[in-house]
């Protein structure tokens, strides 16, 4: 009798527990919390274990709020780079440590070879975009040619291809006399009518080898005027030097443009406009200092950027007179000083005289001082 009545009261719980239920299932008490998601509170001393729902998603953990961020084994680890190590500096490669050094020795480099190397580091060096430098003097015979040849050799020879020497010249320029001549005769008036063609998209650099006169042992190229015919022939206008600038800044990293005489010209003036540096070329004569002091006088005025150009200038000095003293030279480089950022001299060499101009045709010492003048430019670009 006792389990019978304790089976009743076991059927009369659960009949009591499903109404319950029922009635936590009413739309009226659906919003009221069910004893189960009350979480309980924790006994002291433990965390409660979280509580999940069937079908809902698993909570990732929470770090404590203290808790310090673990670092890598990498981040733990400190060891120098493979990659990071000090280069060494070559041995010397000339004078007497050189020759001690073909011998077995292994010898620092003396302070001239040092600034050698300095040197063609600089000229080595290759710009974020094209860079125009324009040598200039209002005096004929001043030693513009033979500058625009050697610093594009030197440019050449030691920051590779990409350099283009341009006559800019509309009285007889004689740029094309002085480097070596191409497979054939064509000149910047022939490049001129195709440079819509030459800066479209389907245009290809090997396209200027109809225009330019590569040098082969100097790695240069080189756009020609045409000396042959009359001043007012070769006449350009400002869109016109517009062009061809468009299309050398387009295919070459340097260009350095061979300059006329006549500083109001409109190829002159324009041609200053594009450039990012100014080299005056003189020698040691007294009328061609003079000129291009004057000329360096005269762009201070004109503007603000042409005044900037003058302030960071450059000046070749050039020994074109086997006679003329050191006195003479310094005489020239000191006066130019205040004018001018930097002055390079440049000794005579019988090489320069007459003929094609090749770097590697004059003395060792002729070259080093052009490696000089190309770093004092490269410095200012």
């Amino acid at each position: 009798m006792t389990d019978a009545h304790n089976d009743s009261e076991a059927g009369a719980l659960r009949r009591r527990t499903n109404t319950t239920r029922r009635v936590a299932a009413t739309p009226e008490t659906a919003s009221a919390p069910m004893i189960s998601d009350v979480p309980l509170a924790p006994a002291d001393g433990l965390v409660a274990a979280p509580r999940y729902h069937r079908g809902a998603p698993a909570a990732e953990p929470q770090p404590a709020a203290d808790a310090a961020p673990r670092s890598s084994r990498r981040e733990q680890r400190e060891r120098p780079s493979f990659l990071q190590q000090e280069r060494h500096e070559e041995p010397a490669r000339s004078g007497a440590r050189g020759m001690l050094n073909r011998l077995g020795f292994s010898l620092a480099p003396g302070a001239a070879e040092r600034a050698i190397r300095d040197n063609e580091t600089l000229v080595g060096q290759h710009w974020p975009g094209p860079r125009t430098i324009a040598v200039v003097n209002g005096k004929g015979g001043a030693g513009k040619t033979p500058t625009t040849v050697l610093l594009s050799a030197v440019f050449a020879r030691f920051g590779g291809a990409g350099v283009l020497a341009w006559d800019n010249n509309q009285t007889r320029g004689t740029l094309g006399w002085r480097t070596d001549t191409g497979p054939h005769d064509r000149t910047l008036f022939e490049l001129l009518p195709e440079a819509d063609r030459l800066l479209g998209a389907g245009a290809q650099s090997a396209d200027l080898a109809h225009f330019v006169h590569h040098q082969v042992r100097e790695k240069y190229d080189v756009l020609r005027s045409k000396p042959m015919r009359l001043a007012q022939e070769n006449r350009l206008h400002s869109s016109d030097i517009d062009a061809i600038h468009a299309v050398a800044a387009k295919y070459y990293r340097l260009i350095i443009i061979d300059s006329g005489n006549d500083e109001s010209d409109p190829m002159w003036l324009r041609m200053i406009d594009h450039a990012d540096q100014i080299v005056v070329a003189t020698t040691t004569r007294d009328d061609h200092a003079e000129a291009g002091a004057l000329l360096l006088e005269a762009l201070e005025e004109r503007d603000e950027r042409s005044a900037d150009l003058a302030r960071r200038s450059v000046v070749v000095v050039t020994q074109a007179d086997r006679k003329a003293t050191p006195a003479d030279v310094e005489q020239v480089v000191t006066g130019y000083r205040d004018l001018a950022r930097d002055v390079v001299s440049i000794p005579f060499d019988h090489e320069m005289v007459d003929g094609h101009l090749r770097l590697s045709a004059l003395a060792p010492a002729t070259q080093t001082a052009w490696l000089a003048a190309g770093a004092a430019v490269a410095r200012g670009l």
